[in-house]
């Protein structure tokens, strides 16, 4: 059977917006350009065309940006002068955070994506007696709201999507297809990819010689507000305290959380990370992907973690580490430099 595949457009083209707007929303200053200039996209800058707007922050793309055909640049000052001329030059002080604050103002529905047309509770979604709906809460098809789950007005759930009973999620919030939520309280402004599982028990045995014996869960997961989580994340509950995961903290797909794990405000965590049980991450902490955190450990505050490092001592807080154990990336570099130095001395046998 043939048919005709036409190329989709998932996110509408902007309409036609002036230069002196960008600069408002981006909080740039117009250093050279005529505010009347018509913006009528974004673009890469090797991609750009003479009525897209591109940013540039890693002299790494210096080489593309020196052939940039683009309307308009936003820029540090510092990198300013390498705008080719007859480009408008827009001076801030972040770009990539004024290029993702222009992006918002452009593609408002690719913030949140919406899956589906429609409001409030689909036909064909299940909503218990006894569960408390504002005004405003849409429930997909497909989703499951169980007795006694609250949920605040502006909220989102998905299609496929489990609320336990008792959960309570705050508002402006949205819970991803296919997420289960239990024995969970979270705050406002909470988005849920695809897949998220919250508050499934924790990994708790008391292992013996004649088997195992499972210890019951009876800790909550507690998600403060502005919180992002990413597709197929795993938050398990606490064991007899409540797992936690402050306020503004962004987590990346696939990263596991054990129970009893405490999470700062703002943290960052990427990809594949592994925190165990009972282990601490205070404010600002950042972690790469595949990095591994063993149980009860603390790192401090605004301390940074490469990828595919272990952790498995206490960290001091503002530190950079790195390694496996990890440890200073001063001190991790050194030795990295002497395995090699070895290496290259025994000619390879």
């Amino acid at each position: 059977m043939a048919f005709l595949m036409s190329e989709p457009i998932f996110f509408k083209t902007p309409d036609t917006v002036s230069l002196s707007k960008i600069a408002d929303w981006a909080e740039a200053d117009i250093v050279r350009g005529s505010a009347d200039i018509e913006i009528l996209g974004v673009a890469p800058v090797e991609d750009a065309d003479a009525g897209s707007l591109v940013f540039f922050d890693n002299t790494a793309y210096l080489d593309k940006l020196s052939g940039t055909a683009a309307a308009a640049c936003l820029v540090a000052e510092k990198h300013a002068a390498k705008v080719p001329e007859g480009v408008a030059v827009l001076v801030c002080r972040e770009p990539y955070r004024a290029w993702a604050k222009v992006l918002a103002q452009l593609f408002p529905d690719a913030v949140v994506p919406a899956y589906g047309a429609g409001s409030g509770v689909s036909e064909r979604a299940v909503v218990e007696d006894g569960a408390l709906l504002e005004d405003g809460v849409v429930v997909e098809a497909g989703a499951f709201v169980s007795k006694g789950a609250e949920i605040g007005s502006g909220t989102v759930v998905r299609a496929n999507a489990v609320i336990g009973a008792g959960v309570r999620i705050g508002r402006d919030c949205v819970i991803g297809a296919n997420s289960t939520v239990q024995f969970a309280l979270l705050g406002n402004c909470v988005y849920l990819h695809p897949g998220v599982c919250i508050g499934q028990d924790g990994f708790g045995y008391a292992m013996g010689p004649g088997g195992h014996l499972k210890v019951p869960q009876i800790g909550r997961v507690v998600v403060q507000d502005d919180v992002e989580i990413g597709a197929n994340t795993t938050v398990d509950r606490g064991a007899n305290r409540d797992t936690i995961i402050g306020e503004g903290t962004k987590i990346d797909n696939q990263v596991q959380i054990g129970h009893n794990v405490v999470i700062g405000r703002h943290c960052v965590i990427v990809s594949q990370v592994g925190l165990s049980g009972s282990c601490t991450l205070e404010d600002y902490v950042a972690i790469g992907g595949q990095t591994g955190v063993r149980g009860h450990v603390t790192i401090g505050m605004g301390a940074q973690v490469a990828a595919v490092s272990v952790v498995n001592t206490d960290l001091d807080a503002g530190g950079r580490y790195g390694g496996t154990p990890a440890k200073p990336v001063k001190q991790w570099f050194r030795e990295v430099a002497a395995v090699r130095k070895l290496a290259e001395r025994g000619g390879g046998t």
